[in-house]
């Protein structure tokens, strides 16, 4: 999978379909659009053609997931929706500081030097550093971890 109609309808399925859930950072979502991010959306009423619309201009477009080796393309798309692009490159970046001898700054910018660092990076590599992210957030809000499955089952499917 490595084009935004390959990858979409297997994020829409983690994310599933309208919910309120109090415990939920993003609040009210729709097939993962939170009323948070899109304050001006009636989320309730939002269709599935409406949310891969906004996917793909305010995610794979804006985070540049079409600029990452194909590989990583579907992981990379998958963290920015769940965690936000900024988050989602600051995991790329660690997981390419783990492997490469020379090191990249971690500021969540898709630029191209981490362009460049993620050349020789597995996926499986990103996915343990997107898992420990989870870990750490649980550790920092255990409200959380009601979604400690989810998230892990999601970071390991390829």
């Amino acid at each position: 999978m490595s084009t935004f109609d390959e990858i979409i309808d297997k994020v829409l399925a983690h994310e599933g379909g309208y919910s309120f859930d109090k415990d939920d950072p993003g609040g009210e979502t729709n097939f993962g659009i939170s009323k948070k991010a899109f304050p001006d959306i009636d989320i309730k009423a939002l269709t599935r053609d409406e949310a891969k619309e906004l996917y793909k201009r305010h995610y794979w477009k804006r985070f540049k997931v079409g600029s990452v080796s194909d590989r990583l393309r579907y992981i990379y798309f998958d963290m920015c929706v769940n965690m936000g692009g900024g988050r989602a490159v600051k995991i790329l970046q660690q997981a390419a500081n783990n492997k490469n001898s020379s090191k990249i700054e971690e500021d969540g910018a898709l630029g191209p030097m981490t362009i460049g660092a993620l050349s020789n990076i597995e996926d499986w590599r990103v996915r343990s550093f997107r898992v420990m992210y989870y870990a750490t957030l649980i550790m920092k809000r255990p409200t959380l971890e009601k979604y400690w499955v989810g998230w892990f089952k999601r970071s390991c499917e390829v």
